[in-house]
């Protein structure tokens, strides 16, 4: 009979493509995974994995598996939450994901909500942008808070996508700066030769604010690139320079900024919520998507009082 835990690591070696790289997903050892994967090929009694000198990929009878083995893990998953949505109160440990922005903004109003639930814990990791729903998806996280700049995210055959809210991107500047007062009219162009300060290149709000200032032939060199949008909010607080960041990273409460709206139809990312339609009937996982959705609501009545004040 084939083992559970052995299907569930051939799935993540499907997903990682090495075994080093499973292993270090799953905390194993390179060679206990080697030994768990030849272990699972005597059960189906059949070659799962071409090994070379350098490499190993699945077989075609490993891709079959895999394939399988996907559409019986969230069976389990489906009945294990059945038969818990039955027993009664949440308990359990979830596991939540989230981009930093989101992590710092929804981390409050969730250890509030979930905090009566005295046999449920929590557990609220930071990722970076774009893997929260890969995550979801192999199993490491019951739920991910992910940011969506195209509107490509949508339910699939596994998985639930819950929108949240709105999230444009809003001017920051230092308070003494000139454009600090709501009644200078913002002007796209001249704000090319203002000092910017952006997350590196690549990095979504980067690209978004690449896309906010096309149309006036984009800003001249950024000087100053910061990993994380928390860096760059201090340093427009100490006067450096200014910067176009989503409305979210607000909620971190740094002082010294002056908030305004761009002019138009800025851009901006819907933030939602992703988990697997097989444990969403779960208690601890369904009280938590509740307690995020309360969460949202208050999340986005404090983002429309700041944008409100920044007119």
């Amino acid at each position: 009979m084939l083992d559970l835990r052995r299907l569930m690591l051939i799935c993540e070696f499907a997903r990682r493509g090495s075994i080093a790289g499973t292993a270090e997903s799953l905390g194993y050892s390179p060679s206990a995974v080697s030994q768990q994967l030849a272990a699972l090929e005597r059960e189906a009694g059949t070659a799962l994995i071409d090994r070379t000198a350098r490499s190993a990929e699945l077989t075609d009878a490993g891709r079959r598996l895999v394939a399988h083995a996907e559409r019986i893990l969230s069976m389990v998953e489906e009945a294990e939450s059945d038969l818990s949505a039955h027993a009664g109160s949440p308990a359990g440990r979830v596991v939540v994901t989230a981009f930093p922005t989101a992590a710092v903004a929804f981390a409050p109003a969730l250890a509030r909500s979930l905090r009566r639930h005295t046999e449920l814990t929590l557990r609220l990791r930071q990722s970076r942008s774009g893997r929260g729903m890969r995550e979801v998806q192999s199993g490491e996280v019951d739920i991910a808070l992910v940011d969506d700049w195209y509107g490509r995210a949508a339910d699939s055959d596994n998985l639930r996508v819950f929108p949240l809210l709105s999230d444009p991107l809003v001017l920051v500047v230092p308070r003494k700066h000139r454009l600090a007062d709501p009644e200078v009219p913002l002007d796209l162009r001249e704000l090319r030769d203002e000092p910017w300060m952006a997350t590196p290149d690549g990095e979504p709000s980067r690209l978004a604010m690449d896309r906010l200032l096309m149309d006036v032939g984009g800003t001249k060199p950024v000087p100053w690139e910061f990993e994380g949008l928390g860096t760059i909010l201090s340093l427009v607080a100490k006067g450096i320079g200014i910067a176009a960041v989503p409305a979210l990273a607000l909620a971190a409460g740094v002082r010294g900024l002056s908030v305004r709206d761009f002019p138009g139809n800025p851009v901006a990312r819907e933030v939602l919520a992703v988990a697997r339609a097989s444990s969403v009937n779960r208690p601890s996982v369904s009280v938590t998507l509740r307690a995020i959705h309360v969460a949202a609501r208050l999340i986005a009545a404090d983002l429309a009082a700041v944008q409100l004040a920044a007119r």
